[in-house]
């Protein structure tokens, strides 16, 4: 059998996403795979269409990677609130898969949909609902505020801007955390005097 025929679309993409890791997702090419699975090009073109087809496939693996790495982190974590893991988990993520993390969340997503539109922002208000006692309108208000704090903490991980200390970071989503809610329970209160 020849060295061709053993190459799977399995192995192509595990080759990629070794790359990306390595050395981020403009690295990855036809070429480059080739090289590390010691071949020539015309196995990932029999599996694949283009290497559109192999970044597609590679998104989705990150993806699984990142799905992975979230819930051990959570389930492996410490006793802290769940919604609070996952987003030192994100982080965290972006910290020790800077090149996967860059390739999820800091490419261009014009043509993906608007992510608060998607299901997956709302599946997490109950849980913020039932902790803080909001409404589902502030909670979602609440919940893209802590978001956007955590993404830009992970993007400054996953950039190199600056060396993060977990015991910050941790003190810092606390903070915010909490001078949110008393932002919002405030707001509540003032809305109340002013009917």
């Amino acid at each position: 059998m020849s060295r061709t025929a053993t190459i799977s679309k399995k192995s192509i993409i595990d080759a990629a996403i070794e790359i990306l890791r390595e050395n981020g997702a403009e690295a990855v090419n036809a070429r480059s795979i080739a090289a590390r699975l010691g071949c020539s090009t015309q196995p990932i073109f029999s599996n694949f269409r283009n290497m559109d087809d192999v970044m597609d496939e590679v998104l989705k693996a990150t993806l699984d990677i990142y799905n992975s790495f979230v819930s051990d982190s959570i389930e492996t974590g410490t006793n802290e609130p769940r919604y609070k893991a996952n987003g030192r988990a994100y982080i965290k993520f972006a910290i020790e898969e800077k090149n996967l993390f860059r390739l999820l969340f800091m490419r261009d997503r014009s043509n993906d949909p608007d992510p608060i539109e998607e299901s997956t922002f709302y599946e997490v208000l109950p849980l913020i609902m039932k902790a803080t006692g909001l409404d589902r309108k502030q909670a979602a208000d609440f919940h893209f505020a802590m978001w956007a704090v955590v993404h830009g903490i992970a993007v400054m991980a996953a950039t190199s801007y600056c060396k993060l200390d977990m015991e910050i970071v941790s003190n810092t989503l606390t903070d915010v955390y909490q001078g949110l809610l008393h932002r919002f329970r405030n707001k509540e209160g003032s809305d109340e005097q002013r009917n």
